[in-house]
């Protein structure tokens, strides 16, 4: 069992939402880009903030995470907004993604990936994303180790615009976001953030 999954357990064991119940504000901003009806895999998805909301605008959510606890909260969270979501025990980087299955794919703040890591984690996205299908991506930026307001302390697990450029590149209509910001999304992410926001889409 590794270090990084008993301290998401610890986390997420705690009574409350720490990122909050409510979807994270740049997902929510996305809502015009987002289809009509489709498949959606919310990546690393937590307590289930943003599965249930994607779930709630009409989309077929399928949302993995390592964390039991976080999940154990996420079906609680999807059962009070009367959504169904499909819920998967499963490790971002490890994780079999299938082939052109998503119309959309979701990755909020799951910034605890080594370089390596999140390598094969974006390389799954890409795979599990159909032709035409929609990326949603949004984590902090080395500005972010200043505020020290939520995410992680090391420098390479953050995102840069040349970092997203260069791992998405075969994708087109990349629209960058990258802001400095007061955020309120649990106890977790509270304060003066430093954050970057990516959508595209998948060449045709």
């Amino acid at each position: 069992m590794s270090e990084e999954y008993k301290r998401w357990e610890a986390r997420y064991g705690a009574p409350d939402y720490i990122f909050g119940k409510e979807p994270n504000y740049f997902l929510a901003k996305c809502k015009p880009l987002l289809p009509v009806s489709g498949r959606a895999l919310a990546v690393a998805d937590g307590e289930g903030r943003n599965s249930v909301w994607l779930a709630e605008q009409g989309l077929d959510v399928h949302a993995i995470d390592f964390s039991p606890a976080g999940q154990h909260k996420a079906r609680a969270l999807a059962r009070e907004h009367s959504v169904n979501v499909t819920f998967e025990l499963a490790d971002a980087h490890t994780w079999a993604y299938p082939e052109a299955a998503y119309d959309v794919v979701c990755e909020i703040f799951t910034q605890f990936s080594s370089p390596a890591e999140r390598a094969l984690k974006w390389a799954g996205m890409c795979k599990a994303l159909k032709p035409g299908g929609l990326l949603i991506i949004q984590g902090y930026t080395p500005k972010q180790l200043a505020y020290g307001t939520g995410g992680p302390k090391e420098l390479d697990q953050m995102y840069t615009k040349p970092m997203l450029e260069k791992a998405f590149a075969g994708f087109q209509d990349m629209a960058f976001t990258e802001e400095a910001l007061e955020m309120n999304e649990g106890t977790r992410h509270s304060g003066m953030s430093a954050v970057i926001g990516l959508t595209c889409q998948k060449t045709k």
